[in-house]
C-alpha cells in the first residue's frame, strides 16, 4: 500500500463513521449518507481521522483515490454543516415562492413552474428574488440548483433569468439601427 498523497479527513465530534468492504457510512447531526466505494481503495479510521490509502501508484488507482478521499470528505462535511447553493433571479415580474415544500417559480411563462425538492433537499426564499437550496449530499444540492437555473437560464441580452449568486452572464450588444 502506498503513502503518497495522504491527506486525513478529521472527523468533528457527533459524526461517526461505518466502514464496510466497498461501502462508507457517515452518521451525524444532519442526517445519515451512505456511498459506494472502491474495493481497491483501503479506508482506515483512527484518532478522530479518515485515511484513504491506494495499492498502487498507477493512474488509474490514483484517480480513484482522489475520488474516494473526496466523496467522503463531502459525506463528512455534509452531515456535520450541510451545503447550500444561492441563486438569484433577475427580470421584471419574475419571482420565487414557496407553496408547503415546493418551490413555485413566476419567470416570464404564461404559468408558473412547480418545483419539488428532491429527498433531502430543503428550499428558502429570503425575498422573491432569492433561492437558497440546502442539504446534506453536496451532489444532490448542486443538482437541484441546476435544475432550477435550467427553467430560465440567464439570457446574454437583457441578463433576465436565473443564476447563481455572483455569476457574470457575458453581455451581448443588442440590434443597431
Amino acid at each position: 500500500m502506498s503513502r503518497i498523497g495522504r491527506k486525513p479527513i478529521e472527523v468533528p465530534s457527533g459524526v461517526t463513521v461505518t466502514i464496510t468492504p466497498g461501502r462508507v457510512e457517515v452518521n451525524g447531526p444532519l442526517g445519515t449518507l451512505s456511498q459506494a466505494v472502491p474495493q481497491r481503495m483501503k479506508i482506515e479510521q483512527d484518532a478522530g481521522q479518515v485515511v484513504v490509502v491506494r495499492p498502487t501508484d498507477r493512474g488509474e488507482d490514483r484517480a480513484l483515490h482522489g475520488l474516494t478521499r473526496t466523496l467522503v470528505a463531502n459525506m463528512v462535511e455534509g452531515v456535520a454543516n450541510g451545503f447550500s447553493k444561492q441563486l438569484e433571479i433577475q427580470g421584471v415580474g419574475y419571482r420565487a415562492a414557496l407553496k408547503g415544500q415546493d418551490l413555485e417559480l413566476a419567470v416570464g411563462y404564461s404559468h408558473s413552474v412547480v418545483i419539488r425538492p428532491h429527498v433531502g433537499i430543503d428550499f428558502e426564499v429570503p425575498s422573491p428574488t432569492q433561492i437558497v437550496v440546502k442539504g446534506t449530499d453536496k451532489q444532490m444540492v448542486g443538482q437541484m440548483a441546476a435544475e432550477i437555473r435550467a427553467v430560465r437560464p440567464p439570457e446574454p441580452y437583457k441578463g433576465k433569468g436565473i443564476r447563481y449568486v455572483g455569476e457574470y452572464v457575458r453581455r451581448k450588444v443588442g440590434k443597431r439601427a
